[in-house]
């Protein structure tokens, strides 16, 4: 199978770039240096790949998805251009129904780090009903600085950074960050959440956290519990599982899943006061991995063929 990555030197497209490099089923295709940024050679590689990863800024994920002209081509867009497109497929297989719809489509709109541990936690809640669409949701998200792309990376290994690197470090206090939009579409929600993200001093891994006052639900922890084992329990296939315990010493980290492309989902508090809590890599499921999991089901190979699964206890 020929695969072209437009854009591999950026995080995200390292990162494929590496996973597929190790598949004896695949042919990469790679530009010249020269070449690399050459329109009509872009072009060429595109037209001429069974699969294509858009690792671009949005406009020019968009001008690369217009050169396409091959009806055969699979094109995976790592961007935020298409994720609300109707044309497009938005790509989190472990949705209900979601599985089926990416593998028949060739354009397929990789979902974003943030809204991929949001939707996890919230989508399920509002297909059964326990959250209302109209419900006034919080959420917050702790992610490693890799997310950021090299120039924040280059800001965080600096030996010589201040020490307000050392702490979390909250953004998007304006509340329009890029994620939303998704966010609220693909869970049905008729407006996003009030969301903080907030970038932790880790490469990588990520920690969403969605808060449910008793107002803001309908039925128990428990059946919040069972929605999520039934969603995402054992033989439920993709890379997102169900973690009914915390962990033995009260914690959750951020980093716990970093390097593998599996989630963890869990749900805890009591009959007043509920948060929902996914745990992954940004880089794996909320990135990379989620790309090549996409690429797969789209060409008909196994979903997890190439992925670095999370198989220890829960979080």
């Amino acid at each position: 199978m020929k695969v072209f990555i437009d854009g591999s030197a950026g995080t995200t497209g390292l990162r494929i770039r590496e996973r597929l490099a190790l598949r004896p089923d695949i042919e990469l295709a790679i530009l010249p240096e020269e070449k690399r940024k050459d329109v009509s050679a872009r072009k060429d590689a595109i037209n001429a790949a069974d699969a294509v990863f858009l690792c671009l800024p949005d406009a020019a994920a968009v001008e690369a998805a217009q050169m396409c002209e091959n009806p055969d081509t699979v094109i995976v867009d790592t961007s935020t251009a298409h994720r609300t497109d109707p044309a497009w497929q938005y790509g989190f297989p472990e949705i209900a129904g979601m599985r089926e719809k990416i593998a028949r489509s060739k354009r397929i709109a990789n979902p974003g780090c943030h809204a991929s541990g949001f939707i996890a936690l919230v989508e399920p809640l509002v297909r059964a009903g326990i959250v209302p669409a109209d419900s006034g949701l919080s959420a917050f998200s702790l992610t490693g600085y890799s997310g950021g792309g090299k120039k924040m990376i280059a800001q965080y290994d600096d030996l010589e950074r201040g020490p307000l690197f050392d702490g979390g470090r909250q953004y998007a206090l304006s509340q329009t960050h890029k994620h939303l939009p998704e966010m609220a579409k693909v869970c049905g929600l008729s407006h996003p959440p009030v969301f903080s993200p907030v970038v932790v001093d880790h490469y990588s891994g990520m920690e969403v956290t969605v808060s449910l006052p008793s107002c803001s639900f309908k039925g128990t922890l428990e059946d919040i519990r069972n929605v999520y084992a039934d969603a995402y329990g054992a033989g439920r296939g993709g890379t997102v599982r169900f973690a009914p315990d915390a962990p033995a010493d009260g914690f959750i980290s951020s980093c716990a899943l970093s390097g593998t492309d599996s989630m963890l989902v869990g749900a805890w508090g009591n009959a007043e006061r509920i948060v929902l809590v996914s745990v992954f890599d940004n880089l794996g499921k909320g990135a990379s991995g989620a790309a090549v999991q996409n690429m797969n089901l789209a060409t008909g190979t196994d979903e997890l063929y190439g992925l670095d699964l999370y198989r220890g206890p829960g979080m």
